[in-house]
């Protein structure tokens, strides 16, 4: 069993940064494949962001490619998402998420409660 809680949501302006955490408690967390899903308003869940166990590998939706760096510290069992030049339509709740395995893509196995971003115009 894996724990997952995110941190760092909140509202920005249009142009802005954030830096959301996840922090995973329960199992050794270099075994797991991390992920950062979110879902807006009316929409369904899309992915964001994968990491590998080691930092190695990372993989980006298109839509943040670019804007959105994904990262992570072993040693903290902690998994980043640094948002830069946020748009209103990254609005949306953001998921950690992590599974065991290589790929990058899922499918997931636990998840946390999510985080609320708000990007206002």
């Amino acid at each position: 069993q894996v724990r997952l809680a995110e941190s760092g949501g909140g509202l920005v302006q249009a142009g802005g940064s954030l830096r959301l955490s996840c922090a995973a408690s329960g199992r050794t967390f270099s075994d797991y494949v991390m992920g950062w899903f979110r879902q807006a308003p009316g929409k369904e869940r899309e992915f964001v962001a994968a990491i590998n166990w080691s930092g190695s590998r990372v993989y980006y939706a298109d839509s943040v490619k670019g804007r959105f760096t994904i990262s992570r510290d072993n040693t903290k069992n902690t998994v980043y998402l640094q948002m830069n030049s946020l748009e209103p339509e990254d609005t949306a709740i953001y998921y950690c998420a992590c599974r065991l395995g290589n790929g990058l893509l899922g499918p997931y196995e636990y998840w946390g409660q999510g985080t609320q971003v708000t990007v206002s115009s």
